[in-house]
């Protein structure tokens, strides 16, 4: 067994035991999206493109609205055609589990790409056309759930 091997296996045992350890004290569960997606895109940015999944909207236990979101970087402007003449492969999205505080307009990134952002800040959307019409789009959808918490 070579050094590398056995350090991945000690740490893929470790982050195992820790996982373990934080679902039986109920520190974290993973989110329980079973429903169908229904992905909503907002209108697009200089910056790229962003879906909201209407089918993820939940409240939190601290009355907020959590979404799942995607959002996709524009091209770069001088990027080339391919060689036979098409379009370039877009560039790769990102999965973002957002928390939103709809009576304050404040968002913050729980998960990307499903990796947890413990103790990630409250951000206002300043600036960015993509979170602030993701935030009011799933705060309207979310309305009736916010209203019955």
């Amino acid at each position: 067994m070579n050094h590398t091997t056995g350090t991945q296996g000690l740490i893929s045992r470790a982050l195992a035991l820790l996982l373990g350890v934080l679902v039986l004290v109920g520190g974290w569960t993973a989110p329980a999206w079973a429903g169908p997606v229904d992905w909503h895109e907002v209108p697009a940015s200089d910056d790229g493109r962003q879906w909201w999944d209407a089918g993820s909207l939940r409240v939190n236990r601290s009355g907020n609205l959590t979404v799942l979101s995607r959002f996709q970087p524009a091209p770069p402007a001088d990027q080339a055609r391919n060689a036979d003449g098409s379009e370039p492969r877009p560039p790769a999205s990102d999965l973002y589990v957002m928390e939103i505080d709809c009576g304050q307009t404040l968002f913050r990134d729980t998960s990307i790409n499903g990796i947890p952002q413990w103790g990630s800040s409250w951000q206002a959307a300043t600036g960015d056309d993509l979170i602030s019409s993701t935030i009011s789009e799933a705060c309207a959808a979310g309305e009736s759930l916010l209203a019955g918490f």
